[in-house]
């Protein structure tokens, strides 16, 4: 094969990856919108509830990123990470938050940083989900009709 060969071969499967990856990320984006949609519609029919959940998820995800420390070093002395429950203290919270990080930064994982978002994400959803249950629905009249 000449070097022209090569290079018009090497083209022809960029081309065809770029496609395919265009492809693919046009129909994420409309997934997206979709979802996005769906949660506006929902919160524009019920706008007490959307709030209800608005603020108990932020309340409850700050209470658990203020929380993530002790959750990291529960974690470490629960012989999760490398360590396996010999550290205590600050060594302690610090393996803990970055097992839950998914490794060190080091090691290619998201660290403490990712630990502690991974804490305060979970505590956000969870709260979230319990007020969004525990919440009746109050939906107010829409002067729209659907179009299917």
């Amino acid at each position: 094969m000449s070097f022209l060969g090569f290079l018009g071969k090497t083209a022809l499967i960029t081309g065809n990856v770029a496609r395919v990856t265009t492809k693919f990320a046009a129909k994420a984006a409309i997934g997206t919108a979709k979802l996005t949609g769906k949660v506006v519609v929902v919160a524009v029919e019920n706008p007490g509830k959307a709030a209800i959940v608005t603020v108990v998820a932020a309340a409850t995800g700050g209470l658990a990123l203020a929380a993530a420390p002790a959750i990291g070093a529960a974690v470490s002395a629960a012989g999760f990470g490398v360590a396996g429950g010999a550290l205590s203290g600050a060594a302690a919270t610090s393996a803990g938050l970055a097992t839950l990080g998914g490794g060190s930064l080091v090691s290619g994982g998201l660290g403490m940083a990712g630990g502690s978002a991974l804490v305060a994400g979970a505590g956000a959803l969870g709260g979230g989900a319990i007020a969004s249950t525990l919440t009746p629905n109050h939906k107010k009249p829409t002067n729209y009709k659907s179009a299917g």
